[in-house]
C-alpha cells in the first residue's frame, strides 16, 4: 500500500542555510541507521546538485521518528530559483533501502543577499 502525503514546508532561500525536520508516525529512523539523498533540479536530471548524508552531517537523527535535513549555504548558493527534488535511502542496510520519501522543495531568491 502506497500512501502519499503533501505537506507544505519552508522554501530554500538561495545563499542561506536550510533546515527541515521530517517526522514519521513510527520508528522509521533508528538511531544506528545511516541515510543519504541526492539533490537534483528534477527527478530525471543527471546532474546531482548535492548529496546529503549522515556521514557528512547533513542528515541528522533526532530520535527514531525524526530526521533533520541540512543544506549548508555553500549548497544553496549554487541553486537557482524554482525547485529541487530529494529522496531518502537508508545506506547502512545491504542492499540499501529506499524509504519512499520524496520531497520537492521550492527555491526562492531572497531580497537580502550577499552579506
Amino acid at each position: 500500500m502506497t500512501t502519499a502525503t503533501l505537506t507544505e514546508g519552508p522554501a530554500v532561500l538561495v545563499g542561506y542555510e536550510y533546515r527541515l525536520q521530517l517526522e514519521a508516525e513510527g520508528a522509521l529512523f533508528p538511531d544506528e541507521a545511516r541515510f543519504a539523498g541526492q539533490l537534483r533540479g528534477k527527478v530525471n536530471d543527471e546532474t546531482v546538485l548535492a548529496t546529503l548524508s549522515s556521514e557528512s552531517g547533513t542528515i541528522l537523527g533526532c530520535g527514531e521518528s525524526r530526521l533533520e535535513l541540512i543544506m549548508p549555504e555553500t549548497v544553496t548558493a549554487e541553486l537557482t530559483p524554482g525547485s529541487v527534488v530529494l529522496d531518502l535511502v537508508r545506506t547502512d542496510l545491504v542492499p540499501p533501502q529506499h524509504l519512499n520519501v520524496f520531497l520537492e522543495i521550492p527555491v526562492l531568491l531572497p531580497v537580502t543577499r550577499g552579506l
